[in-house]
């Protein structure tokens, strides 16, 4: 059976022949100083010396790289042709570019995409440098929509992977529902979905620090923030936002509780449409989603629905890519705002999977956020894992 990385390089030359670029190289150096986030999927190790992995067009697949590290290229079974350095990489990469000539060379550089964007600009130059003179110089081009590709169309082993880290996050959730109670600080139960974390060996898919976000009620900041002292009180929701990454791969999966208050057997009609609405969303924009539409358009769908019941616009994308990141790169499902570039342009493609993350304030009560993964299919969006249908009521 192929590996991630062998399955990874062949549906690289395949992209290649559908966008007619001849050449992709990704040019990488020391990746324990930062990795170019591509060299996972097309390498699986990191490299010391400068080091050039090439795929053409025509099927060839080389990498050059210093003697040192050349058998791990050998080994990984993804490349046929691998070229071992001692002095310098200029020479061999050049031989090989003159060999086959490709017209294009596409280079990890992107305006929009940071999944795309490995190549730092130092080491750019020194590629630049090593092509001056020569016809190459002036062949290069970004390789976003290769990178955007590669990222996004999900192998089955891919998707499979993701799906179990929803599974176990799912697992984890139910726990931390049972633990959370009234009295209890954002901080305590965080603690303790770190604690049901640590013994299962896992990480969390962002910073850890702010992985669980756990709000509880209408006085708790909402965001990129870890949980703070404020306690759970009856008659207020609790929101989580918190994801894990399992064999490589991670979820991003926001739930939320309600605790009834004193006299109440269910919650309040405002929480009750609020949770509604939101799930309502989520399944307008899911339903929408399939190949060629594009991602402005999926997140207007969503827009609709929560403006159209009369709650404000949230103020961020409907939805993100998940794979290897949370954030996964390549296209969102955003508004056409300054801040997402060109990523709410891009049509939406068969493997990609998706975070779907509406939300709004319910004053009084808190945030209801509710975030479920799915997989985009050439028939449609299939939620990867069963999504919030009720609220968990305490």
């Amino acid at each position: 059976m192929p590996t991630l990385v062998q399955e990874k390089t062949t549906q690289a030359l395949a992209i290649l022949n559908e966008l007619k670029i001849d050449c992709w190289l990704t040019f990488a150096r020391e990746s324990a100083a930062g990795i170019d986030p591509v060299l996972p999927l097309i390498y699986g190790h990191q490299v010391t010396w400068q080091s050039a992995f090439l795929f053409f067009r025509t099927g060839e697949r080389i990498a050059i790289l210093g003697r040192f590290d050349s058998d791990n290229a050998r080994n990984c079974g993804a490349y046929d042709e691998v070229i071992g350095y001692d002095e310098g990489v200029s020479a061999p990469l050049l031989d090989v570019l003159r060999r086959l000539d490709p017209q294009q060379i596409a280079l990890n550089f992107s305006v929009n995409d940071a999944h795309a964007d490995g190549l730092g600009h130092g080491l750019y130059l020194q590629l630049l440098d090593y092509l001056a003179g020569t016809p190459f110089a002036g062949r290069v081009i970004s390789a976003e929509p290769i990178i955007s590709a590669l990222r996004g169309r999900k192998t089955a082993v891919e998707v499979e992977r993701i799906r179990q880290a929803i599974r176990t996050t799912f697992e984890l959730y139910n726990r931390t529902f049972e633990f959370a109670d009234v009295g209890m600080s954002e901080r305590t139960i965080g603690a303790y979905m770190h604690e049901e974390l640590d013994v299962l060996g896992l990480e969390t898919s962002w910073e850890r620090d702010s992985c669980p976000a756990v709000n509880a009620g209408p006085d708790t900041p909402i965001g990129h923030l870890g949980p703070g002292d404020v306690r759970v009180e009856a008659g207020h929701l609790l929101h989580f936002d918190f994801g894990l990454r399992q064999d490589d791969y991670c979820s991003d999966i926001q739930r939320v509780m309600y605790f009834l208050a004193e006299g109440e057997h269910q919650p309040p009609g405002p929480v009750q449409r609020a949770f509604e609405t939101v799930t309502r969303t989520i399944q307008a924009a899911v339903d929408f989603m399939r190949p060629g539409v594009l991602g402005h358009e999926v997140d207007a769908v969503a827009r609709a629905v929560i403006t159209d019941a009369g709650y404000p616009a949230f103020r961020y994308a409907t939805g993100h890519q998940v794979g290897r990141s949370a954030h996964d790169g390549g296209g969102v499902l955003a508004p056409l705002w300054e801040r997402y570039g060109n990523t709410p342009k891009m049509p939406l493609e068969a493997g990609q999977v998706y975070a779907v993350e509406p939300g709004l304030f319910v004053e009084g009560y808190g945030y209801m956020g509710i975030e479920e993964n799915v997989l985009v299919t050439e028939a449609g969006a299939v939620f990867l894992g069963e999504p919030q249908r009720a609220l968990v009521v305490k």
